[in-house]
Order: structure tokens, then sequence, then C-alpha cells
């Protein structure tokens, strides 16, 4: 499956076309342009083929999703604190597929209501997400699983499952879908990368009927937890997810205000924002 990925990558037009991005990239990077970055790559796995061909998606035949098997296995296989028993995910393989199977098989059509297709979604990328760690498990963290280029070849660009009958990658769900249709920042702390500085994986199903008071409720464990976010009276070292994505944080306001939101301390007006480094280690038990 990688080397469907990366062989296209590297024909020679590919790669002179890749080194220029790459260049326009760091650019955009070092300029704190994420978005910029994230959609001049997008382009790339257009030109080469690579993308998910979302206007494809038949929605006709969607059924409503039972999540009852998802919400169990979480309950059983995640602690409170997000870390996951993979193992005990293994075990129970063949109930996760058959959830994967119910997803894969009904994507809710854009009509329906917004909650609910968050919902589906962010189930969707953390349920899959499961499926890739114990796919390939033992591993030591999900960066270890392919390539480091972002929207290139890395674990999120791997095409190992399908949305009515189309080859999908997480990054698609993550980008296209949830950042690009639903503008809410708070998904950064629902749907989880598998690692230990991520949002926490919730042990919950995530539901339409309830989804506001989970996505309240992540945002606030996450900026609040100080093995994720370092915030004092005199201190506000937080998660490089503020960096990468702080365009989402600052539609509203500026990135303290969306910060200090959910916050319980608050700092001075004149302390200073340090992004922490990211930890990639898997989140496992």
């Amino acid at each position: 499956m990688i080397q469907k990925v990366i062989m296209p990558l590297l024909k020679p037009k590919n790669l002179i076309l890749i080194g220029f991005v790459l260049c326009i990239v760091g650019i955009a990077m070092a300029c704190d342009l994420n978005n910029l970055a994230l959609s001049t790559l997008s382009k790339v796995k257009t030109i080469t083929g690579n993308d998910v061909k979302l206007e494809k998606i038949d929605y006709s035949s969607s059924k409503a999703i039972d999540n009852s098997a998802w919400n169990t296995l979480l309950k059983k296989y995640v602690r409170e604190n997000g870390d996951v028993d993979y193992q005990g995910f293994m075990n129970e393989k063949n109930t996760l597929e058959t959830y994967l199977e119910q997803l894969s098989e009904n994507p809710p059509s854009k009509t329906a209501p917004r909650n609910e297709q968050m919902a589906y979604w962010i189930n969707a990328y953390n349920a899959f997400t499961i499926k890739l760690i114990i796919d390939n498990f033992p591993v030591k963290s999900i960066k270890d699983i392919a390539g480091n280029i972002p929207m290139i070849d890395s674990p999120w660009d791997i095409k190992f499952f399908t949305i009515s009958g189309q080859i999908f990658d997480l990054n698609t769900i993550e980008h296209e879908i949830l950042r690009k249709d639903f503008n809410d920042p708070r998904i950064h702390f629902a749907i989880n990368c598998a690692s230990f500085s991520c949002p926490k994986l919730r042990n919950e199903s995530f539901e339409a009927t309830t989804l506001e008071a989970q996505l309240e409720e992540q945002t606030k464990t996450f900026i609040n937890n100080p093995s994720k976010n370092n915030i004092s009276s005199n201190q506000l070292q937080v998660s490089s997810i503020f960096d990468w994505f702080k365009s989402d944080f600052t539609r509203n306001g500026c990135l303290k205000d969306f910060i200090l939101k959910y916050s319980n301390i608050q700092p001075s007006n004149t302390t200073k924002l340090v992004y922490l480094d990211y930890i990639w280690d898997l989140n496992s038990i």
C-alpha cells in the first residue's frame, strides 16, 4: 500500500514539482502559514492522482450509524486518561472491523444535521486510527508506520480504508472535511493521533445529541492537562497543536483568548506564549 502511494511520486516530473512545492512549504511554515503549506501539499496529491475523490461519495443508501459496539470497545480498552490497550482492541478485531464496515458503507449526507455529520467523521477518524495501529502492532510510534513528508507519505496519507467505495486516508478526514466543512477548532481535541501529546482518546463514542458538551469537555480537559500544557500565573507553555493550527483558533480573537477561555488558571497579560515539543510516543498502556 505504501509503495502505491510513493512510487508515482518518484517520476522525474513529480520530483521536480515536489521539490518546488516543499520550498514553498518551508517558507510558508516559517512564516506561520500552516494552512498555505497544507493547501499547497494537497495540490501535489491532486496532481499525482493521490487525492480522495470526495465528490464521488454516494450518500443515497446511507443509514444511521449505530455506535454501540464502538462505544463498548472504547469503554473496555481506553482508560480515563486516554491511554489505550491496543492488545485488547486486537483481541476484538472482528468487532472493530464490523463497526468500520458500517462506517464505510454509511457516510452522512451533507444535508444531514451538522452534529450528526461531525460525530460521524470524528468517530471515523478515531476508529480507523485504532485500525492503523493494530494492523502494524507492535509499534513505538504512529510515525514509524510510514514516511515523514506531510500530505505525501506520512501515516496520515496512507490509503487503507474506504468510505462509500472511495479509498481514504486520515488527512482527508481531518483537513478536507472536519476543518474545512465545520470550522470548529474544538475538533482538534476530539480526534486522536495515537500519540502521547495528542488530546486523549475519549472513552466513549461521539454522538450528535451530546456532541456540543463532549467537544467543550474535551477542549477544557486538554488545556488543563499538565502533561499537555503548562499553565500557571507566570507561565504559558502550550501544545504545538496551537502553533500548527493557529488560524483555526484565532478566527474570533487572539490565540491567548481561546486558551484562557478554557483554562482554570489565568496567567498575567505579559506572560509569553511558548510552544512545547510534541511527543509522538504511542499512547499505549
